[in-house]
């Protein structure tokens, strides 16, 4: 089942765009094959990306008005390509296609044999959409305290993320107090555990100040709670928003005060470039710094869509005037990391129990390029040096929390997300953590630099030529004629940026671990 907004894409209609676009998990992008990239697609792109939307479909549509022509598709797909790079990161997907004539649409297209993707239904069925949804951080805003007798209080609203279970810690914010849940109440029963987006009813152990607008939240994962934060701001009204004035801000069941302290800057989004302005008019967006009269609990709208957007409301009007979606890129409030809030063990303490800075290396490369070998071989050679490290395997994570995946260009991505948040958690338990994963695409792989922590992901590219890789085959992918394998099904996008890249044609195993300790000590690990 699918739910479909189409949304204007004109300019004055912006803030339908955005409405749109805040609750989708997919974006699909059309271009006219004989007018190619133009400054609609830009906008386009750029607000789903702003909006928080992971998946983007370039549909190259009419490509009949082109004689079905590959040189024009490509062209397309090239143009677009170099302008995604300045987008905040996304996986895009591109698609020819003639809406007329059915072409790639449901079945494979006769007229274009050169295309060796998925046509579009089938893309749409295909891509995991879960990576959007955050089942690490509970956040559960009071809508209502239910009080139908004196032996009974309960606490109703819907799951905004993460995953409950009776008897957890909780605590209600933004009073601090702690309790454990006692109960799980739905409309048709009691239940044991509960997750986004269940409506539902908790009650617990001992009564604690609560009420509507608090939020429940683990007591050892807490959000940001600040008065003053920024937020990319999508300005909704026909007056222009002038920094000074006074809003009602309602983030989830809250509402306070609000004044915009600053506006930062006006992002064209015809051309993704940023100026200082006065002021914000109907459908513009900009950087700006809120002020609530009280503070408030939230989380990175990238992060968590539920808690990290809010709404501004005109006082007078009651008409809704801003949407905006919170940032931790410049917040001083912003959350070191998420395992250690609330831990009783500070990362210091567990970098010198260790002797370790915690750090994840991330192997990438071909199949058969050696990433599973040399990171069980980093893995041992620490072990001799008394240092604590784990290894994530592309291929075990399958036995795991991956099970559900193919072998896809967007199930290997999804399979290295979903790894990422793991490493991630190893590393805030001061672990040092040894991914091996094929990787093999630009954007998954930044998506999961930005989960571990650019500055706590370090990538080291397998550079192995391709008939190296199917001569070793260790996995039999090769010579199984599989439809899903990397640098021959598909472009395997070579990285530029990496911290180390290793030739495992040319060298030792031995060779490659010392190179690796190497680049740990010159990143001050051990």
């Amino acid at each position: 089942k699918f739910i479909i907004a189409d949304t204007p894409g004109h300019e004055q209609y912006t803030r339908n765009m955005a409405t749109g676009a805040s609750t989708c998990d997919l974006a699909i992008i059309l271009i006219d094959a004989r007018h190619g990239v133009q400054t609609q697609t830009r906008r386009h792109s750029y607000i789903a990306s702003l909006l928080g939307i992971k998946q983007l479909i370039v549909a190259v549509n009419k490509m009949d008005l082109v004689d079905y022509s590959k040189a024009r598709f490509d062209e397309i797909t090239a143009d677009y390509k170099a302008f995604n790079e300045s987008l905040p990161t996304a996986e895009f997907h591109f698609i020819p296609l003639s809406a007329l004539e059915g072409d790639n649409v449901v079945e494979f297209s006769e007229n274009m044999p050169w295309f060796s993707g998925t046509p579009l239904m089938t893309l749409l069925e295909q891509i995991p959409i879960n990576a959007s949804r955050n089942l690490i951080d509970f956040r559960f805003p009071v809508q209502y305290v239910n009080r139908p007798n004196l032996n009974f209080r309960g606490y109703c609203g819907t799951v905004a993320s993460g995953v409950i279970r009776k008897g957890d810690s909780i605590t209600a914010l933004p009073s601090g107090k702690s309790s454990r849940v006692k109960s799980i109440v739905t409309y048709d029963e009691e239940i044991e555990t509960a997750f986004a987006p269940m409506a539902i009813t908790l009650t617990l152990e001992n009564e604690i100040d609560i009420s509507r607008g608090d939020m429940l939240v683990h007591s050892d994962n807490k959000p940001v709670s600040a008065s003053t934060f920024q937020a990319d701001l999508v300005w909704m009204a026909d007056a222009e928003m002038r920094p000074g004035i006074d809003y009602d801000l309602k983030i989830g069941c809250r509402t306070t005060g609000a004044r915009i302290k600053t506006l930062q800057s006006l992002v064209d989004i015809n051309t993704l470039t940023q100026r200082p302005a006065p002021s914000l008019k109907l459908n513009e967006i900009g950087r700006v710094e809120i002020q609530a009269e009280h503070s408030l609990c939230f989380d990175d709208y990238h992060q968590n869509r539920a808690t990290g957007s809010f709404i501004l409301i005109d006082r007078m009007s009651n008409v809704t005037v801003g949407a905006g979606m919170i940032s931790y890129e410049t917040n001083s409030a912003r959350p070191q990391s998420t395992y250690g809030r609330g831990s009783y063990v500070t990362p210091d303490e567990r970098a010198a129990r260790f002797g370790q800075q915690p750090v994840t290396l991330l192997f990438i490369g071909l199949s058969g390029s050696g990433k599973t070998t040399l990171a069980h071989a980093v893995e041992r050679e620490l072990f001799e040096k008394g240092n604590a490290s784990a290894v994530l395997d592309g291929k075990n994570m399958r036995q795991g929390i991956s099970s559900d995946l193919d072998h896809s260009s967007q199930g290997r991505a999804e399979n290295l997300i979903r790894s990422a948040h793991v490493a991630k958690f190893l590393n805030d338990s001061g672990l040092i953590c040894c991914a091996a994963f094929v990787a093999p695409t630009r954007t998954s792989r930044e998506r999961a630099a930005n989960i571990i922590g650019p500055n706590n992901c370090l990538i080291v590219y397998l550079n192995s030529p391709l008939a190296i890789c199917q001569q070793r085959d260790p996995s039999g992918l090769y010579s199984a004629s599989s439809t899903d394998v990397p640098g021959v099904s598909f472009d395997y996008e070579t990285p530029t940026d990496v911290a180390l890249e290793l030739d495992t044609s040319a060298l030792s195993l031995r060779d490659c671990v010392d190179k690796v300790m190497r680049l740990l000590s010159d990143h001050n690990v051990l």
